[in-house]
């Protein structure tokens, strides 16, 4: 009983360290570890092991303990590049703009980033939250054990798999995001061009900064909807490309 519980409490601990939101810096690491163990407790007795505790050597439990770890980790790691898609974003869309130098403290990770991508990740995580987007983590816990009981975990070439495709998922789905601001920007920096063949006089430069900013902050607000109906598409992708399911 008590190997069954370790190993499910590897698992969530594991996929809970690096969980968005839940893992972030400004929750207190007490509040995590409790909410670790009754998790643990929930799946512990709802879930079947997938081996008998009886015959397990010490060598063994330490390799099963490292592979839960590993599971979660890998669970954990496509939730978060999924999640970081709206924030890559905001950079591309930053640098359009000319704001590659302006820094806040991002309050969720403690890191130096940008204020507009800040801006859109916190709304994204609020209409993700406000849509019972938590939810989705407890059941992608819950599939995870019924596809592969606690002492059970997929073979390495699908958890690699699955990791390398959400990264080529999120790099697609931000630049899918960002694509009006990059055609935008082409399409005025062609104009200011043009602009300026026209009239040499013209200090074209200290026009294309402000321009740039207006036109950045106004295709911002026209974007703020689609980061709700990403919200359900993102949880589309994560039924897709978590490791959850046997082959």
């Amino acid at each position: 009983m008590l190997l069954g519980f370790a190993l499910v409490l590897t698992r969530v601990s594991s996929f809970l360290l690096v969980l968005p939101v839940f893992g972030s810096r400004g929750i207190p690491l007490q509040i995590k570890a409790a909410v670790a163990v009754f998790l643990s407790l929930f799946f512990c007795t709802t879930t079947p092991l997938g081996l008998d505790p009886a015959g397990v050597s010490t060598m063994m439990a330490i390799v099963l303990l490292a592979a839960e770890a590993i599971y979660g980790l890998a669970l954990g790691l496509v939730v978060t590049l999924l999640f970081s898609v709206v924030q890559l974003s905001g950079h591309v869309v930053e640098q359009q703009m000319g704001m590659t130098m302006a820094e806040i403290i991002n309050p969720l990770t403690d890191e130096q980033v940008g204020p507009l991508a800040t801006l859109l990740e916190v709304i994204f995580i609020l209409l993700f939250l406000s849509a019972n987007g938590h939810h989705l983590f407890l059941l992608v816990l819950s599939k995870s054990y019924s596809a592969f009981p606690a002492g059970t975990i997929p073979t390495l070439n699908l958890l690699v798999s699955g990791v390398i495709e959400t990264g080529s998922v999120m790099f697609v789905a931000c630049l899918r995001l960002a694509a009006p601001m990059l055609t935008a920007s082409l399409l005025l920096m062609a104009a200011l061009a043009l602009l300026a063949r026209l009239i040499p006089e013209m200090e074209v430069f200290f026009i294309a900064m402000p321009v740039q900013a207006a036109l950045g902050l106004f295709l911002a607000a026209t974007f703020l909807p689609f980061v709700g109906g990403f919200v359900g598409e993102m949880a589309g992708w994560m039924a897709k490309l978590l490791p959850i399911y046997e082959l």
